[in-house]
C-alpha cells in the first residue's frame, strides 16, 4: 500500500468515527433544538391518569415548540400542579390540557411563559 491510500483510509475511518459518534448521541440525548443537546428532562409523572377526573379540556396553540424537549419542558411545567394533566403534540404545536378545576386564560399564559413559549391562543373543550 503506498502513501496515498493509507491516508485515504485514514480520513475515511476518521469520517466514520464521526458519524457514528453523532448519531449515537443524538440516540442517548435525542436531537434537540433547544441548543444545548443535554438529555432531556425528567418527564413530571401524573399521579391520578383517570381522564374521568378531570371535566375542563383546554387545548392550547403554543408559538416556539419544536422538539421532544420543547415538548416534555411544557409537560412538565403543567404537570407539577397537582390537578393538571399535559400532553404536548410537536406536529401540531399543541397542548392538550386537562384539568380538575376551571383555569384562567392569564395563568395559562404565564406558565407557558414561565417554560419559555408563547400561547397563541387556546379553546376549551
Amino acid at each position: 500500500m503506498n502513501n496515498q491510500n493509507v491516508i485515504s483510509v485514514i480520513i475515511l475511518l476518521a469520517i466514520i468515527a464521526i458519524a457514528v459518534y453523532g448519531t449515537v448521541k443524538r440516540i442517548r440525548f435525542g436531537s434537540s433544538c433547544c441548543g444545548t443537546k443535554e438529555p432531556a428532562a425528567k418527564r413530571v409523572k401524573v399521579k391520578d391518569r383517570n381522564k374521568a377526573h378531570y371535566p375542563y379540556r383546554y387545548v392550547l396553540n403554543v408559538d416556539g415548540m419544536h422538539c421532544t424537549n420543547c415538548a416534555r419542558r411544557i409537560e412538565n411545567t403543567f404537570n407539577k400542579t397537582e390537578g393538571r394533566w399535559a400532553v404536548a403534540d410537536v406536529g401540531q404545536k399543541k397542548l392538550i390540557l386537562l384539568s380538575k378545576h376551571e383555569e384562567q386564560q392569564s395563568d395559562l399564559i404565564s406558565l407557558t411563559a414561565q417554560a419559555g413559549y408563547t400561547m397563541i391562543s387556546y379553546n376549551e373543550e
